[in-house]
């Protein structure tokens, strides 16, 4: 069974929080026909969601997925494969490599038939040459992100709409983080496009807390948390309201408050570390700081 790395738990990835085994777990299963608005733990204002996206087309997010993917193609290709991934503990460049190539088969699966899968097996690599597999299972799931209706109904674990919009912006951060986690195991890695990664800090805070805090049964920590990217647009307050989480974007004043490049922040709380970790600055309170950046671990 593939369940995915790292993190506090030895088999889950810290960013993979789509589980590719989803329809062999009862938590990812959860009734098609059901009201599909986030739950109280959860409220996190997602009618931002559309106007967030409005100038972040499929396309654009495809992009960068393939240009990510290349990366990935050209790293392994003369790199070691046993190489370990700092985070992901117990995996190696190969086995996360697998993993991201059965995610983007599981995840075009979901996009077309807006179901999981109820088995995982034939997305395996097999004996296959690994760069060929994965190039093939990169190139069909931009060909169907590509032509999927973003207003489309479709399956997906997340706290948000049930909308075909989702996995064109999850699939492009997925991959564009798993490809600096290859690129830091065999050598320097490129750095991840600004804008992207104020886009994927703006997705870690609307769906995978939530996500993580319905999964893992996590309590909201009772402090504000307050993020500012420095290279390009992007600031958010996260909060407890009443044990229930939210979210805005907007510069308010938080409990701690950590500011810095949008890469530098995107891995920070994916719990990486970059080159440029020395660029950020955290300020406020630092239990409350820490209390936030655990879910990084998760």
């Amino acid at each position: 069974m593939r369940r995915i790395c790292g993190g506090r738990h030895r088999r889950r990835a810290t960013v993979g929080f789509v589980n590719a085994e989803a329809s062999s777990d009862p938590d990812h299963q959860p009734d098609r026909h059901a009201d599909h608005q986030p739950d109280r733990h959860a409220d996190h204002q997602p009618d931002q969601h559309a106007d967030h996206q409005r100038d972040h087309l499929a396309e654009w997010y495809v992009d960068h997925l393939l240009a990510d993917a290349d990366r990935i193609v050209a790293a392994i290709a003369e790199g070691d494969l046993t190489a370990p991934i700092a985070a992901c503990p117990g995996w190696d460049v190969r086995r996360l490599v697998e993993h991201l190539g059965v995610i983007h088969r599981w995840a075009q699966h979901c996009a077309l038939h807006a179901a999981p899968p109820t088995d995982t097996d034939p997305f395996e690599p097999g004996d296959r040459d690994l760069g060929e597999w994965f190039r093939e299972g990169a190139t069909a799931i931009a060909e169907t992100l590509r032509g999927l209706d973003p207003d489309a109904p479709t399956w997906h674990p997340f706290t948000v709409a049930r909308v075909g919009r989702v996995w064109p912006r999850r699939q492009a951060h997925e991959t564009a983080v798993h490809r600096w986690d290859v690129q830091a195991a065999l050598g320097r890695p490129d750095p991840i496009d600004a804008e992207l990664a104020s886009d994927g800090i703006d997705e870690y805070f609307e769906i995978a807390v939530p996500r993580l805090i319905k999964r893992e049964g996590l309590t909201v920590p009772t402090s504000s948390f307050h993020v500012h990217c420095t290279d390009v647009d992007g600031e958010w307050l996260v909060w407890n309201d009443a044990g229930d989480y939210r979210m805005k974007r907007q510069h308010e004043k938080g409990d701690a408050a950590l500011r810095g490049p949008a890469e530098a922040i995107l891995l920070r709380l994916w719990g990486r570390t970059s080159s440029r970790a020395d660029e950020l600055s955290p300020v406020g309170d630092e239990s409350a700081m820490a209390a936030w950046l655990a879910f990084a671990g998760m």
